[in-house]
């Protein structure tokens, strides 16, 4: 993955935030996360947005594990994570359960457009910081 993959944001804090742009990009197991999460790296970015778009859509199947496992190696590599679209046609109540409980942390969130992801970003720089 090259670097116009990614659309790079700067939050108030010099934090560097990727966002991937690319369409082509699917991640389908943890090795994709991690490959993505590597190259940001490479960036110097520790923080990630991604389109819902970008996900195989069993990740949005919790019985899968997909989700699961694929957010456990962003928690565990403390990279933070916005994915971005619209998730109001999962009627599963277990997905819309674990996208409440995603979004209270400062980790990974679930938001409906890049500017909330942004502003969530800043929101929880603030409260890792003050940790």
């Amino acid at each position: 993955m090259k670097a116009d993959k990614f659309k790079f944001h700067r939050l108030k804090e010099n934090t560097v935030i990727a966002e991937l742009i690319s369409d082509e990009f699917i991640i389908n197991d943890t090795q994709d996360a991690l490959d993505l999460m590597a190259e940001s790296g490479s960036y110097g970015c520790r923080s990630l947005i991604i389109s819902a778009e970008n996900l195989n859509e069993r990740f949005f199947d919790l019985k899968t594990g997909i989700a699961g496992d694929i957010l456990q190696k962003f928690s565990n590599y403390r990279v933070r994570l916005a994915i971005i679209g619209d998730f109001t046609p999962y009627k599963s109540k277990s997905l819309q359960d674990f996208i409440c409980e995603c979004n209270r942390g400062n980790l990974i969130f679930f938001c409906d457009d890049i500017n909330t992801a942004l502003k969530k970003f800043e929101g929880s720089n603030k409260i890792i910081k003050q940790k």
